[in-house]
């Protein structure tokens, strides 16, 4: 099973009359998505599989399989709780469908304790911190 098999059906965050199969700049897919143009180039850096294609000058255009995974990484990360490193993790292992069982995401901040074993913050402090973050993302897109 490859990549793009594991993703969801076609991007369906477009009103603007193109073709699904259309390729698409790095602003049409952020203004679809509610995502920033320099969030969608950093995940570039920490994903290695999200590789839209570059044309003269450098300019992106985001493929439907591209941006499928864009709508992945941003569900894992901003609604589901996963660090960047999770969410790379569950992208390679293949458990990113909405319909199957999803990976438990990995926690944002661990520690080791006496002994060595390694602990995380309560369930109910994570997801308190969960939903002050996505907060607070909410707010920056909006503003």
């Amino acid at each position: 099973m490859s990549l793009g098999d594991s993703l969801p059906g076609p991007a369906s965050g477009f009103a603007d009359g193109k073709d699904p199969e259309a390729l698409r700049t790095i602003g049409e897919v952020a203004k679809a998505l509610g995502i920033r143009q320099h969030v969608l180039r950093y995940w570039e850096e920490q994903f290695p599989m999200l590789k839209p294609l570059k044309r003269s000058g450098g300019r992106r255009y985001y493929r439907p399989e591209d941006v499928r995974l864009v709508e992945t990484i941003d569900r894992l990360v901003h609604r589901e709780g996963y660090t960047l490193k999770g969410a790379k993790k569950a992208l390679n292992a293949g458990k990113t469908t909405s319909g199957g069982a999803a990976p438990t995401p990995v926690p944002a901040e661990t520690s080791v304790v006496a002994g060595g074993a390694v602990s995380s913050p309560s369930f109910a402090l994570r997801a308190r911190l969960i939903a002050l973050r996505t907060t607070l993302v909410n707010a920056l897109h909006d503003g």
